[in-house]
């Protein structure tokens, strides 16, 4: 009864992307907001609520492996969801279709997980307020990033058809009887759903991991990971469909610039000191496995336009063979 519990809910999660994407499409066409504005912002945030209260949830059931397993797991999977995107369609090449200012994004998700993973390693069991000192400087790096993105200018669209050379691949336009008001609202809707959605799945996680015995950071970094990245992969796949690649990229990066906030936030809900210094050092290597396909994403966006398909979907390549390396390593230990 717990995996079909579980697969509901995963079922939920997919549905309320898609009316997510279809909404932030309509909000970024209709407003003086971009593409890539609305999904670093608004669209990451909204699809990275699953994460929010499975590693709430997770906490607060005195598992941490899962609620820091979850947010980096996460993280993994985003990046290999832009990967295979990519080497579906690498003909078109959608790296170099993103925007430019994409890259400042980039650099600082970098740069958080870079910290997450040093403070993964040094393990400084320092607390202000009952939230670790670690968690806090995170913090602090994301709300001056993410301030500074948001007064960028935005990026302009693609205007080459994304999905294939048939007419029927050019853009799906939204509605055009959704108006702004009603996109928020929508948009608001489906972010509630979501949020109910990441505690099911959290809650029957767990007892996934005991039935299982898979281990608890096997199980938050790759099963409930997955599951709570479906967002994420539905939302590009609908940006794609609406050939809005600054939404596709956004959403992605956004969304592992967010899981930042929740580990701090999660610390501040976790009461045994700092987080990351107690959770398992298979963690560890999740962060660095993360920095090391972050830094090769940047090389992807930083890249010209390559005449041969198989130079550029090289860094698409070695993301999706990295990915199942450490998945593999994870679940042997």
């Amino acid at each position: 009864m717990v995996f079909v519990i579980f697969f509901l809910a995963a079922a939920l999660t997919v549905y309320t992307a898609m009316k997510l994407s279809e909404y932030a499409d309509v909000i970024s066409e209709k407003t003086n907001m971009g593409g890539m504005v609305v999904g670093t912002i608004l669209l990451a945030g909204a699809t990275s609520l699953p994460e929010v209260t499975t590693s709430f949830s997770a906490v607060l059931i005195n598992n941490v492996d899962i609620a820091i397993g979850n947010m980096l797991g996460s993280n993994l999977f985003n990046l290999l969801i832009l990967a295979v995107f990519d080497l579906v369609y690498r003909r078109r090449q959608l790296y170099l279709q993103a925007g430019r200012s994409h890259l400042f994004s980039a650099v600082l998700g970098l740069f958080l997980m870079l910290m997450v993973t040093l403070a993964l390693f040094l393990r400084i069991d320092y607390t202000i307020l009952g939230i670790g000192v670690d968690a806090l400087l995170v913090l602090l790096v994301y709300v001056i990033g993410m301030v500074v993105i948001s007064r960028m200018p935005s990026a302009p669209e693609p205007t080459e058809a994304l999905m294939g050379d048939s007419p029927e691949a050019g853009r799906e336009e939204p509605p055009k009887d959704i108006s702004v008001k009603k996109a928020v609202i929508g948009f608001i809707i489906a972010a509630v759903a979501i949020l109910l959605a990441g505690s099911v799945l959290s809650i029957t996680g767990d007892q996934i991991a005991v039935i299982t015995g898979m281990g608890s950071s096997f199980v938050g970094s790759f099963l409930i990971a997955a599951t709570t990245s479906l967002p994420e992969a539905v939302s590009v796949y609908a940006a794609l469909r609406l050939k809005n690649m600054n939404l596709a990229v956004g959403s992605i990066l956004g969304s592992n610039m967010f899981n930042m906030i929740i580990l701090a936030i999660s610390d501040a809900v976790y009461q045994g000191g700092s987080i990351m210094a107690d959770v398992s050092y298979s963690n560890l290597y999740t962060g660095i496995a993360i920095s090391v396909l972050s830094a090769v994403l940047i090389w992807a966006l930083l890249r010209k336009r390559s005449a041969s398909l198989w130079t550029y979907s090289i860094p698409s390549i070695i993301t999706v063979i990295g990915y199942f390396i450490v998945s593999y390593l994870l679940f042997q230990g």
